[in-house]
């Protein structure tokens, strides 16, 4: 069933890519490569979708910008210092991207920064667990329903929070936040695939 899944966000990712090169193509590839292939790749898509378009928010519900794609690809080829500079660009121009805010937070810890590190984190962290909360009671009939449905995501944010204190366990602290980061960006195709797989079996329940 996970593998079957799994196909399902790999398709959802390749709808709507195009040969023309455009921000939403670009934003498009990257992130199948960011999810499923080579960061270095994904870096370079989207540079060229920030080259044209540095101000968008990507995309879905999820507030994410350009730049902050930029940083976690350049976070995951550990590329830490172009990673610091666009994160911390994204999160000059957007203080809703909790994700810019996470990675910035990853990024300054692997780089020795430990308190800037762990405030970042912690914003970043709670900022997600907000988010989520937000939708699921704003949306309880629409996109809410599809966004971490049974809580796993917000399950780990609360136990990355809850090691928060004097003696921080680092490694687990990272991996459990590149973890959140990576789930919310699969939770994308997760959210769509439920929301279409619904809509699906409703028509089909019309038909006579």
């Amino acid at each position: 069933m996970r593998t079957i899944r799994r196909l399902a966000i790999l398709a959802l990712l390749a709808l709507g890519f195009s040969s023309c090169v455009t921000a939403q193509g670009e934003v498009q590839a990257g992130r199948r490569d960011l999810l499923y292939g080579d960061p270095n790749r994904a870096a370079v898509r989207f540079q060229n979708a920030a080259a044209s378009s540095p101000e968008a928010l990507y995309f879905s519900y999820l507030p994410e910008g350009v730049w902050t794609y930029v940083g976690r690809a350049y976070y995951q080829s550990g590329r830490l210092p172009e990673a610091r500079q666009a994160l911390e660009r994204a999160v000059a121009r957007s203080s809703d991207d909790s994700l810019a805010r996470l990675y910035l937070g990853l990024t300054l810890a692997r780089a020795g920064d430990r308190p800037g590190g762990l405030k970042n984190i912690e914003t970043g962290l709670t900022g997600i667990n907000d988010w989520l909360n937000y939708l699921e009671n704003r949306l309880p009939y629409g996109a809410g329903r599809y966004w971490d449905p049974r809580k796993e995501i917000r399950g780990e944010i609360h136990a990355q929070l809850a090691m928060i204190g004097p003696n921080v366990d680092w490694p687990r602290l990272i991996a459990g936040g590149e973890w959140v980061g990576r789930q919310m960006e699969e939770e994308i195709e997760r959210a769509r695939f439920d929301e279409r797989q619904e809509y699906r079996l409703e028509g089909e329940g019309k038909q006579p």
